[in-house]
C-alpha cells in the first residue's frame, strides 16, 4: 500500500503596527489589531472558509477514504476566535469527522527550539492545551515551526512524548535517498520522521498558477500520474504546504479549488494508493533508515536552512536581544508582559527583516506588511525597547550629581546600543550543545 499524506500548516502572526521612537514607553499596545483583523477576514474569505468547506465536502463524499492533517498555531486560533469564528467552527467540524489529525507545534510559531529549551517546551505545552480545549484532541505527532529540524529538536520532541515529527526532504540530509519513505531520527530511533516531497508539494504550492512553468496548466489527472509513479519505489508521498496555498497564494481563478476537488478521485483510481494522516502513515510503514541532521534544516527558501530568519545582522541582533530578556520576563511573572514577549518570538517578525534577492526575496516581500526589511527591523526594535522598559528594575534613588538609576542614553530607534554590546551573545541551542 502507498500512502498519500496531505499536511497543511495554518498560521497567522500578530503583526506590529508602525511603532516609532516616540511610542516607546507611552503606547498601550505595539500590535496592529486593525491590520491583523483585516488580514484574517481577507484570508478567511479567500482561503479558510472555502477550503475547509471543500475538505468537508470531500470527507462527505469519500468518507474515511479521504484523510488529511493540520497544524494550527495558537496565534491563528486566537484570531479565529476574535475575528472569524465561522472558520473556527469549520475546523471543529473537521475534527469531529475523525478523518483529520491535528499536530503539536509551538503555540507562537516561534524559533524557541533554537534558543531556549525551556521556552520551547512551554510553548508546545500551551499549544497542546489549546488543542484539547478547542478540538478535544491531544497531539501525538509534532511539526516544528517552519519544519525546522535537527537532531537536538528530534530529541526534544521525544522528551515531550511525541511518537514522530515532520521535516523538509532536504537533499543535503537525504543525500541519494528518496523523501518517499519513512525514516527515524538517528539519536531517537523510537520516533519516526516523515520527509516532505518538496518537488511535488511545491508544484501545487508555488508553481500551480505559473504560466511560464512547462507543466502549466496542472490538472488532477496529470498530478495523479506523477503520484502513481512512486508505486514500487516508495512508501508514502508527503505533500506538505501552507493551507493558505488555496485561494490566497494560488487564487481561486487559477482553478486550484477545482484541482483539489478532483484530485482524491484521480489518485484513488490506482488501487494501491490511499490517503492517510501523518500518524497513520508512521504506523503503516517501517522506518527504512536514519536521519542525521546535525545542523538545522527548514522548508524555507532555496537554501532550506535558517537564513530566512537569521541570515543578516538585523535578524540576528533582534532575536538575540529578544531572548536576552527571557529570564527577566519569567522572573517578573506578569501575564501580559509574558504574552507580549511570546508574540514577539513569532518567526514572521524576523522573516520580514530578510534581505534576500531574486525569487526568495520576492516571496519575503509578498508576506511582509512593511515597505522594507529595515522598516520591519526598526519597528521591532522599538517594540522590544518598550518591552525592556516595562520589565526593567525600579531605579535606585539618584543624587543631584547623577549616579545609580540615572537615565541611560538610547541609540537610534530607541534601542540601547551600550546595553546590547555588553549582553551575552546567544547562540542557537543546537550550536551550544555541540
Amino acid at each position: 500500500m502507498n500512502t498519500v499524506c496531505f499536511y497543511f500548516e495554518v498560521h497567522q502572526p500578530y503583526r506590529l503596527r508602525p511603532y516609532h521612537f516616540l511610542d516607546i514607553g507611552g503606547a498601550d499596545d505595539c500590535f496592529d489589531d486593525e491590520k491583523n483583523r483585516a488580514v484574517m477576514r481577507k484570508v478567511g474569505d479567500k482561503c479558510y472558509l472555502p477550503m475547509t468547506d471543500l475538505l468537508l465536502e470531500l470527507i462527505e463524499k469519500y468518507g474515511q477514504e479521504f484523510r488529511c492533517t493540520f497544524a494550527v498555531t495558537g496565534t491563528a486560533l486566537e484570531q479565529f476566535r476574535d475575528w472569524y469564528p465561522e472558520v473556527l467552527d469549520n475546523f471543529k467540524r473537521l475534527a469531529d469527522t475523525g478523518c483529520v489529525e491535528f499536530l503539536g507545534e509551538t503555540y507562537y510559531h516561534s524559533l524557541a527550539s533554537l534558543f531556549s529549551d525551556n521556552e520551547f517546551r512551554e510553548q508546545v505545552r500551551l499549544h497542546s492545551q489549546i488543542m484539547r480545549g478547542e478540538f478535544g484532541v491531544q497531539p501525538t505527532a509534532f511539526r516544528n515551526t517552519e519544519l525546522v529540524y535537527s537532531n537536538h529538536i528530534a530529541g526534544l520532541a521525544a522528551d515531550l512524548g511525541f511518537h514522530g515529527l515532520l521535516m523538509e526532504g532536504a537533499d543535503r540530509v537525504l543525500d541519494w535517498r528518496s523523501p518517499n519513505f519513512v525514516y527515524r531520527p538517528r539519536f531517537a530511533p523510537h520516533l519516526k520522521v516523515l520527509t516532505k516531497n518538496y518537488r511535488l508539494s511545491d508544484d501545487i504550492a508555488f508553481r500551480f498558477s505559473d504560466r511560464s512553468w512547462s507543466e502549466w496548466p496542472l490538472s488532477a489527472d496529470k498530478f495523479a500520474e506523477w503520484t502513481h509513479a512512486i508505486a514500487g519505489g516508495g512508501q508514502t508521498l508527503n505533500l506538505f504546504m501552507d493551507f493558505e496555498t488555496f485561494g490566497e497564494h494560488q487564487w481561486a481563478d487559477s482553478g486550484v479549488f477545482e484541482f483539489m476537488r478532483d484530485l482524491p478521485g484521480a489518485i484513488r483510481r490506482h488501487p494501491d494508493f490511499h490517503f492517510q494522516t501523518v500518524s497513520e502513515t508512521m504506523l503503516a510503514h517501517p522506518a527504512v533508515g536514519d536521519i542525521d541532521a546535525h545542523d538545522p534544516v527548514s522548508w524555507a527558501d532555496t537554501e532550506r536552512d535558517l537564513s530566512a530568519w537569521l541570515g543578516n545582522s538585523m535578524q540576528r541582533e533582534a532575536i538575540e536581544a529578544l531572548y536576552e530578556l527571557e529570564g527577566r520576563v519569567q522572573f517578573l511573572g506578569d501575564a501580559r508582559i509574558l504574552e507580549i514577549f511570546r508574540r514577539l518570538q513569532t518567526s514572521d517578525h524576523f522573516y520580514y527583516m530578510c534581505t534576500k534577492f531574486f525569487n526568495d526575496g520576492d516571496v519575503h516581500k509578498y508576506f511582509s506588511p512593511y515597505e522594507t526589511p529595515h522598516e520591519a527591523y526598526v519597528y521591532y526594535m522599538n517594540a522590544l525597547q518598550d518591552l525592556r522598559q516595562r520589565i526593567k528594575p525600579r531605579p535606585a534613588r539618584t543624587s543631584k550629581s547623577g549616579g545609580a538609576g540615572g537615565r541611560r542614553r538610547t541609540g537610534v530607534h530607541g534601542f540601547s546600543r551600550p546595553g546590547l554590546q555588553h549582553t551575552r551573545k546567544l547562540r542557537p541551542v543546537a550550536e551550544r550543545n555541540r
